[in-house]
């Protein structure tokens, strides 16, 4: 069955053209004819638009509130070395303190640190560079496995009592290095193989084992009748250090 649609015939007028009712502009209507609810037209100024669009854009400044907050204050902020835990400081009383061999200032090494020790080590692979010897490989592999080998001993003499810990052990070891440095700075204007060098060897590494040992007694709670034997590990380590200077 079919549907039927009725559809109004399309009538054209006479001649083929089209007339002139044709060509004008229709008035548009509402879009929905007979109801009061239709949506309104809208009619947009371009110029408004224009206008809006040309004024300057004014940039925040830092020195606005944020969050109801005060104003940024670059002077109130700390150092970036102080952020850093980096103390010049008490890095420089340390260091003074090594260069009497006589009389130790062990309040000066109470709190520990890695900064100071660091510079010392890359000083003497420096003056060991400046004297032809790439050891820096050397000496930071050297210095790890001296420290866990004076702290191994020093708990075991200790046992309970003992209070050093690694990062401790590791300071004083680093800070009492500084004879060692001087070695291999005065070593680039000394003959290599000579009666000289190996007295002067001798001199600087019985005073880092003095510096090392009366810390090490002092800040840690091990007694005076081990002092010795903690003695003799820090010369070896500190001879070991020494043949890299003289060799």
């Amino acid at each position: 069955m079919t549907n039927e649609f009725n559809v109004p015939p399309v009538v054209f007028p006479a001649g083929g053209n089209p007339g002139p009712a044709l060509h004008q502009r229709r008035t548009p209507t509402a879009p929905f004819p007979g109801t009061n609810h239709g949506i309104p037209f809208m009619s947009f100024d371009i110029g408004a638009a224009e206008s809006a669009t040309a004024t300057p854009f004014s940039a925040p400044s830092f020195s606005e509130r944020i969050g109801g907050g005060d104003s940024l204050n670059l002077d109130d902020e700390p150092p970036l070395l102080e952020e850093l835990g980096i103390n010049t400081k008490q890095i420089w009383s340390k260091t003074v303190s090594i260069l009497n061999p006589f009389r130790v200032k062990s309040n000066s090494h109470e709190d520990a640190d890695l900064s100071g020790p660091f510079l010392l080590l890359v000083a003497f692979g420096l003056f060991q560079l400046l004297a032809g010897k790439i050891h820096f490989g050397f000496i930071l592999g050297w210095i790890s496995v001296a420290s866990i080998f004076l702290y191994v001993v020093f708990n075991m003499l200790a046992g309970r009592n003992g209070d050093l810990d690694l990062h401790r052990c590791f300071s004083l070891i680093g800070y009492s290095m500084l004879p060692m440095v001087i070695l291999s700075a005065l070593a680039l204007f000394v003959p290599q193989g000579g009666a000289a060098i190996f007295a002067m060897a001798c001199f600087f590494v019985v005073w880092s084992t003095r510096i090392c040992s009366s810390l090490l007694v002092e800040l840690a709670s091990i007694g005076g009748e081990n002092r010795w034997l903690i003695s003799y590990a820090c010369l070896l380590i500190y001879a070991l250090f020494s043949l890299l200077i003289i060799f």
